[in-house]
């Protein structure tokens, strides 16, 4: 499924952060994004908040306010900062404040914060300038915590969807990948997280943290939230057709519905000068 390390292309897979095309892509429709796609663990959200000095936290990619929501929920005051002005809007729409940058120009004017969360958006930041820039702005203790879900429906599901988005867009440099990715792939991009986390010299050493779950999707509840995702933001709306009829055949196939076996991972550290 195009997901969190599928949703990189056009100047190379290794530098995400540079497909800024495809990085603002994701508020074509920002009512369905936010919608659609899944919450975050409450278990993550606790042990973040608990984890933190204090209850300021800052988003860094926060698109529409999932995950800022979540945290609002649980008692913290949260400051957005999101590239797109169209997830921004909705965002503010629904109360959160958000300042509008990416976060690598995004002034901080000052301010510090209790927790940096990225909520599948980590990817879209240059990853040692935005350690570095989280660890500026972060309290003593405070904590950085990376995170985002492995999305891989059944193989009745992805097969379809794969061969379908190989017709329609043979050129994407998304074809090149399996139709389902095994969740060794998504640990070693968290690895990779941690690892440059681990550079800059300013955390404590990472930790990493595994969450699985599940969600079960009718038929229409996966056809609204696969244009969400990254290989599909930018295909023509007969190619999104296309790809949306075949992945309905397969779901109907099995009933009308699957259940989604979810893991959220996360790469987390707290400022090294914590005392």
């Amino acid at each position: 499924m195009p997901t969190l390390p599928r949703e990189q292309p056009e100047p190379s897979p290794t530098e995400p952060h540079k497909a800024r095309r495809m990085a603002e892509s994701f508020g074509a429709d920002a009512q369905r994004y936010d919608q659609a796609r899944p919450g975050y663990p409450d278990a993550l959200v606790a042990r973040i908040a608990a984890g933190s000095p204090g209850p300021d936290v800052l988003d860094v990619g926060c698109g529409t306010g999932i995950a800022a929501r979540q945290f609002q929920a649980a008692g913290c005051a949260v400051l957005g900062v999101e590239p797109d002005e169209r997830m921004a809007d909705f965002a503010r729409a629904r109360g959160l404040q958000v300042e509008l940058a990416t976060f690598e120009a995004w002034q901080p004017a000052d301010r510090t914060f209790d927790a940096v969360i990225a909520a599948q958006s980590w990817h879209w930041v240059e990853p040692v300038a935005g350690a570095v820039k989280a660890a500026r702005v972060l309290r003593p203790g405070g904590r950085l915590a990376i995170f985002g879900h492995v999305y891989e429906p059944p193989a009745e599901v992805a097969e379809p969807f794969a061969a379908a988005y190989r017709r329609v867009a043979p050129d994407s440099p998304l074809n090149g990948q399996p139709a389902r990715r095994p969740l060794d792939l998504y640990q070693a991009v968290y690895a990779k997280f941690a690892d440059k986390i681990r550079e800059t010299e300013q955390f404590n050493d990472p930790e990493q943290w595994r969450f699985d779950w599940e969600q079960s999707y009718t038929r229409d509840q996966w056809l609204d939230l696969l244009p969400t995702t990254g290989g599909l933001t930018q295909l023509r709306p007969d190619q999104l057709a296309d790809v949306l009829d075949a992945v309905g055949a397969a779901i109907d196939s099995l009933g009308g519905g699957f259940t989604m076996n979810y893991t959220t991972l996360a790469a987390t550290a707290v400022r090294a000068d914590a005392s």
